[in-house]
């Protein structure tokens, strides 16, 4: 009885042995993934980068995770989504620039198409090929056409806007370019929620699609791209009303605090200097009262709105924590471009759109429904700080936003200052996720490069000081290698002429180094040549300007869209003029 006792002893100990040993060797499961967009946000408008607004969920996220320092996007919403989801340059997806200002003799070109081209493969296809759920909530601005939209392109579920924005509040377009706010489910037009607001019925749709499934049953790769902060600012006041008072001391003022609280932060050298405002805008102290009074209330909103996402974020992340997915959840978080400077209350023709459309700029009831606030280019240029300028540019300010990255392997609390850029976020979730593969005959390539290297700590970096990125967009362009960068800006803020700077020393882009360094110039300019050539960067065409291309834009799309009412108009009054003309004459008394 005892050597039996024995004999089944030595049994079970050496079943336990295999069973922990197999169970040390099974693969640890995949982790979902959260891709979060944010609309032009600026490098510090989160609480983790020194920003005013709370931002209590990002910032604990980003404090289990990695923040990066030097991560850099384009300076427009759509070539730096198309980036974003594929890992491929803006002029290799189809999407070099956008609609709104792309010029006639661009129209139709290879990479200007303004739809994905044949070749470009998305994160979600990739990723749903290799067993994960594919979800999209919010801002897609990528395609409308048969086969442009979410679905055709490896999206199962997906709830999805094809504008540069829209309302917060009822579905209606913000400006005259789109005659409606054209939102798709599943690749099909849907209409929304009688009421709503746009953070909180983004993240509601998105935990309605993860919630189709049990958890742990597949992996999901979710996209959840905020309306939040693009034009129209608007927030309920439980909101703005938290920082009231905020902003009254003005732009000035606030562009000096951040670039202070940069330095106290770690963002920039100590010595960086700050980059001057750009030329010609107003001066805080030469406002009215009134003015100053509708601006600040516009930060405060601004401000509110960054909060209610961040509050919507921290629903999404609770909720994944209710389904015990938390700890195996990836998130990266970031910012299309940097802050929106377009004071569209003042556009030509906007207030006479304006009040036909339910919108008004009243200061009593800025960032309610029905108003159409925004922060403008004195306020745009003051939270870029600080660096230079602002969306639309490739000046820092327009193209350095933040990058958080969290979850499994990823080693918490890290600040890396590598230089980085929007077409790595895709090779980096193919890592995190453990999906490979290279690339199929006739793809478009990805050329990206992983960032996870540094999220774990094994490297600092992720480039050599001779590589090079470039980036372009509607002839707005840069180029990085090592710790300087060419940039080149059209007008109207710019002048069309390449500029030298350290960024090392001076990220504000206050001392151009052209003059003094004319061969290391030229040689930048070379290797900017050689990225233009390579991706099919056209020239704009002579006598180019961005604002007079967008003000085009947007009277054709009114003719498209208004084509009916104006043969009416136009009917009744070559029928007016011919009953003036050929009417029987009366005959008078004798």
């Amino acid at each position: 009885m005892r050597l039996i006792r024995f004999l089944a002893g030595l049994a079970f100990a050496a079943l336990a042995g295999l069973t922990q040993a197999a169970h040390a060797q099974t693969p640890p499961a995949r982790p979902n993934i959260v891709l979060i967009v944010l609309d032009d946000i600026a490098f510090m408008d989160f609480g983790a980068y020194g920003g005013e607004a709370r931002t209590p969920n990002i910032d604990r996220l980003a404090e289990r995770g990695a923040m990066f320092l030097n991560y850099h996007t384009s300076p427009l919403c759509t070539p730096s989504r198309s980036m974003l989801l594929t890992g491929a340059d803006n002029h290799r997806t189809g999407h070099a620039t956008i609609e709104e200002v792309l010029p006639d003799a661009q129209r139709g070109q290879p990479g200007y198409s303004l739809r994905f081209e044949p070749g470009v493969v998305t994160v979600a296809e990739r990723l749903r090929a290799a067993g994960y759920r594919t979800l999209m909530s919010g801002k897609w601005h990528l395609g409308r056409q048969e086969g442009d939209l979410p679905n055709s392109h490896g999206f199962e579920r997906s709830l999805a806007l094809d504008a540069s924005g829209a309302d917060n509040y009822a579905q209606k377009s913000y400006m005259p370019y789109y005659d409606h706010a054209p939102w798709f489910e599943d690749g099909q037009p849907t209409r929304l929620p009688e009421r709503f607001y746009s953070s909180d019925l983004l993240v509601d749709r998105l935990i309605g699609f993860i919630d189709e499934q049990p958890p742990g049953a597949e992996p999901h790769f979710s996209y959840l791209a905020f309306q939040a902060v693009h034009i129209p600012l608007q927030v309920p006041r439980a909101f703005s009303d938290g920082y009231e008072g905020r902003f009254d001391a003005g732009w000035d003022v606030l562009r000096e605090e951040r670039w202070t609280r940069a330095k106290a932060l770690g963002l920039i050298p100590a010595d960086a200097p700050l980059a001057p405002m750009p030329e010609g805008l107003r001066k805080w102290d030469d406002l009215s009262a009134d003015q100053q009074r509708i601006f600040a209330r516009s930060m405060e909103v601004y401000a509110g709105m960054i909060e209610a996402t961040d509050q919507a974020i921290g629903r999404l992340v609770a909720h994944l924590d209710t389904r015990g997915e938390l700890e195996n959840t990836v998130f990266v978080i970031t910012s299309d471009n940097g802050p929106e400077p377009s004071d569209p209350v003042h556009a030509r023709g906007m207030n006479l759109w304006m009040p036909l459309n339910g919108y008004h700029w009243d200061p009593d009831r800025l960032g309610e429904e029905g108003s159409l606030a925004f922060i403008g280019t004195e306020w745009a240029a003051a939270v870029a700080s600080p660096h230079a300028y602002y969306k639309f540019y490739t000046s820092q300010g327009g193209i350095k936003v933040p990058l958080i990255v969290s979850g499994p392997g990823v080693a918490p609390g890290g600040r890396s200052t590598a230089l980085a850029h929007v077409t790595d976020v895709v090779p980096t979730v193919l890592e995190l996720s453990g999906v490979e593969g290279g690339p199929a005959p006739n793809e478009v390539p990805v050329i990206g490069r992983s960032l996870a290297p540094i999220l774990t700590g094994s490297a600092s970096t992720v480039r050599s000081p001779t590589d090079v990125v470039g980036i372009e967009v509607s002839g707005n362009a840069a180029l990085f290698r090592g710790n300087h960068k060419i940039v080149r800006n059209m007008p109207p803020a710019g002048d069309n002429q390449w500029r030298l700077f350290d960024l090392s020393r001076d990220p504000g882009e206050t001392a151009d180094l052209a003059s003094a360094q004319p061969e290391l110039l030229a040689d930048m300019i070379a290797a900017y040549d050689a990225y233009a050539q390579a991706n099919g960067v056209l020239p704009l065409p002579p006598g180019y300007h961005v604002q007079r291309q967008l003000l085009h834009t947007g009277l054709m799309k009114q003719l498209e869209y208004n084509a009916l009412w104006l043969a009416l108009i136009g009917a009744f009054l070559v029928f007016w003029i011919a009953w003036r003309v050929f009417r029987p004459k009366r005959k008078t008394a004798p």
